[in-house]
């Protein structure tokens, strides 16, 4: 599918991160090339709407066939390289290989990764400072890839930073003697959605008895599941994965085309160098933010047109059931019924509350992401950031949002610590903000305070209504109870009407889940409070940025269970 340029910038593309040898047999090269063109052109016809990006370091063999038939294909390429180009190119010895270096680099995206100027120093022709740079951007590339192509020969190698332990890293977040120090999170055992490798077997010369011997390239899907590591097509819990992310853009385009003019509420960033890469991160906020407005309007006038018709349904039963002469009413009770039951059914097939839900949250994570990178707030080395984490102890699903977060962190993600003030005060301002009109602070203090009042009116209509029943019960009983047809039909049709109003408030209430939202927005409004205040009397940057960093696991935190909440309360055609 095409798009014009300015709604190509909004699309979160489907990163395919490259490893490999460089020591690739001559005679496989065509077989490989293929081999990778196959590869992309599946994934292409399979999820339409996702634009394919590879992911490669531009080494020589492997990294290199893939950005050549990926850029052949018309497919953006992301160059991450382990260090300054003009470093780099000495690794490479003939003019040829250089030559054909520096021809990428200017049909690629180049991203260099940060190296201060005391490793510059260190950073001799050969040895393990050199190996320790490959290293990183292995484990970055890694980090923020979908899909890891490893053209391999599948052959364990304890070499730092080789093919195997970058497989071995997508697998298990683990890299011997380089990040087998990073804490592991509690949520490690769970599925995860990040440890999908794509393996391309080959030979390599240094291992082969001739240069020219091959072998016939064979492919398959290699994960870390125990029970089937390897099979031959992608297995369905990561296809999942990937359909919502393809709808997700899909869904990114139709509202663009629809509203060309739309615009984020969001701050005006700051005019510091970080935003140049943050910038990035707020490009995919505005666009899920909007989409998760979209949506929540349509489930919650889903809601609204279920709950008056289910009022309408049981009105027209009693009073058909009551009054004799309106025995036509039985039509517009069967309408009633089935244009709700209809309309569950088309908000559930076409997974308007998902993609409410979803939406929502991953555009609460972007938030978290863009503010964090904006102070200066980053994971550890290359191998952990604010996404790892969030949602995983949550269904396998929810990691298409953790894949948005991947890509658009690529950029912020390889920013060198920054120690000015300025981001800082600016996350300060705007995120946090204070209890008038500005930031989160304001914001959950204002939806709290809305809440509490409207679960009080429902709480008093739904006791007026059931205590009103009661009462008329008790009259028709005790006083009423000879009295003629004439008398006595209103007050049972009223005693029936009025529970009913009670009864549909009360699940109208809990479906929308309003008394466990107004919860989370008085404990979120307590956390910035409690931040806000801390901050105030914060004596130096560093300890602003633990602030806000506490800030911003409370935030992932609780939109996970908000979801975990929400998701349950689907319209169902067989609740209606």
């Amino acid at each position: 599918m095409e798009y014009d340029e300015e709604i190509d910038k909004y699309l979160t593309p489907l990163v395919i991160g490259v490893t490999g040898h460089r020591d690739l047999v001559p005679v496989e090269v065509d077989q490989l090339k293929s081999s990778v063109a196959g590869f992309i052109a599946e994934l292409q016809q399979r999820f339409p709407n996702t634009p394919i990006q590879v992911m490669t370091a531009l080494a020589e063999g492997a990294d290199r066939l893939a950005a050549h038939v990926a850029l052949d294909a018309g497919t953006n390429v992301q160059a991450v390289l382990p260090m300054p180009a003009e470093i780099y190119k000495e690794d490479f010895d003939s003019s040829a290989s250089k030559a054909d270096f520096e021809a990428l680099c200017e049909r690629c995206d180049v991203l260099a990764l940060p190296i201060s100027a005391t490793e510059l120093d260190a950073l001799e022709p050969s040895g393990p400072n050199r190996n320790l740079r490959y290293a990183n951007a292995g484990m970055y590339i890694s980090s923020h890839c979908h899909i890891l192509l490893a053209i391999w020969d599948g052959v364990q190698s304890d070499k730092a930073g080789g093919t195997s332990q970058i497989v071995y890293f997508q697998h298990y977040d683990r890299l011997p003697g380089l990040a087998e120090n990073v804490p592991r999170s509690s949520l490690f055992l769970t599925d995860d959605e990040s440890d999908l490798v794509y393996h391309i077997l080959c030979s390599r010369r240094k291992s082969s008895s001739s240069g020219d011997t091959g072998r016939t390239v064979q492919s398959s899907w290699f994960t870390s599941d125990r029970d089937s590591p390897r099979v031959e097509s992608m297995p369905p819990r990561y296809i999942r994965v990937f359909e919502h992310h393809d709808t997700y853009n899909s869904d990114v385009v139709r509202q663009l085309r629809r509203n060309p003019q739309w615009r984020s509420t969001e701050a005006d960033p700051p005019p510091t160098p970080m935003y140049d890469a943050a910038a990035r991160i707020r490009d995919f906020f505005d666009v899920a933010d909007m989409l998760a407005d979209h949506f929540q309007k349509r489930i919650n006038l889903t809601l609204a047109c279920i709950y008056s018709l289910a009022f309408l349904t049981g009105l027209t039963f009693i009073l058909y059931s009551e009054l004799a002469g309106f025995d036509r009413l039985i039509y517009f009770f069967l309408a009633s019924l089935l244009f709700g039951t209809l309309l569950a059914f088309v908000a559930q097939k076409r997974e308007w509350h998902r993609k409410y839900l979803d939406y929502r949250v991953l555009a609460e994570g972007l938030r978290v992401q863009f503010y964090r990178s904006i102070a200066g707030i980053f994971g550890e080395g290359y191998t952990k950031f604010a996404y790892d984490n969030f949602l995983r102890q949550r269904d396998m699903e929810l990691g298409w949002i953790r894949n948005v977060m991947r890509v658009a962190g690529i950029l912020t993600d390889a920013q060198a610590p920054r120690t000015d003030e300025v981001g800082i005060h600016f996350t300060i301002d705007h995120w946090i903000g204070t209890e008038l009109n500005v930031g989160q602070l304001a914001y959950y203090r204002i939806k709290a305070r809305q809440r509490s009042r409207m679960n009080r009116f429902i709480d008093t209509i739904t006791l007026v209504c059931l205590w009103g029943g009661i009462v008329i019960a008790c009259i028709l009983a005790f006083f009423l109870h000879d009295r003629g047809d004439d008398v006595r039909d209103p007050l049972i049709i009223l005693m029936g009407v009025l529970p009913l109003i009670a009864g549909i408030a009360e699940v109208y209430t809990q479906r929308k889940a309003d008394r466990e939202l107004t919860k989370q927005y008085q404990f979120m409004s307590r956390v910035f409070s409690n931040a806000r205040r801390r901050l105030d009397q914060a004596s130096d940057n560093e300890e602003r940025r633990e602030i806000l960093q506490g800030v911003g696991d409370a935030a992932l935190s609780e939109h996970a269970e908000w979801i975990l909440v929400h998701r349950v309360r689907a319209p169902e055609p067989a609740g209606f």
